[in-house]
């Protein structure tokens, strides 16, 4: 963020990444719900499963596509706690930059992301596989552009203007 005297704001402001975190890994989780049954064909409790399973296990896998209250849950607290890491880290990239740069930065991300846990995580979680495709591309940078729009924002709020008195 740039400040009134022209200064970049350099300092990393957790609250505003772990914040960025959470609202982004809830739209994430919308996103995947909603898009994967529309163009990827499989059930909207899919991701929830691959996700939840990394904690509680290959068994929770099964049946896809049916609601469980638990593995939806464990879902969503994994995706959000691994969602503010992956801010934190975002922001301790971008905190520096305009916010264009940041939303570019925060898509690329997202791709970078996507290849880590599609493509790396296999070898830990072999069932991420079947998640490669189009729509887990998109939710991946659309979760990052959202973390690094959110954090901008909280980042510009929780500043005060240089010069101004502290009360």
């Amino acid at each position: 963020m740039t400040t009134t005297n022209g200064m970049v704001e350099s300092r990393l402001n957790i609250r505003a990444a772990l914040w960025a975190g959470v609202i982004g890994s809830l739209v994430f989780q919308v996103l995947e719900i909603v898009l994967i049954p529309l163009f990827g064909g499989g059930s909207p409790w899919g991701p929830a499963r691959m996700i939840a399973a990394m904690v509680l296990g290959q068994g929770v896998l099964s049946p896809a596509g049916t609601f469980s209250l638990p593995v939806v849950v464990t879902a969503l607290v994994v995706d959000i706690v691994l969602a503010m890491i992956y801010a934190v880290v975002l922001a301790a990239i971008i905190r520096r930059w305009s916010c264009g740069a940041a939303a570019v930065a925060g898509a690329v991300f997202g791709v970078v992301l996507y290849v880590i846990n599609f493509y790396g995580f296999t070898a830990l979680f072999p069932w991420f596989v079947v998640g490669r495709n189009g729509v887990t591309i998109f939710t991946h940078v659309v979760f990052s552009l959202t973390v690094a729009l959110v954090y901008k924002r909280g980042q510009r709020v929780a500043s005060p203007p240089a010069g101004a008195a502290l009360a």
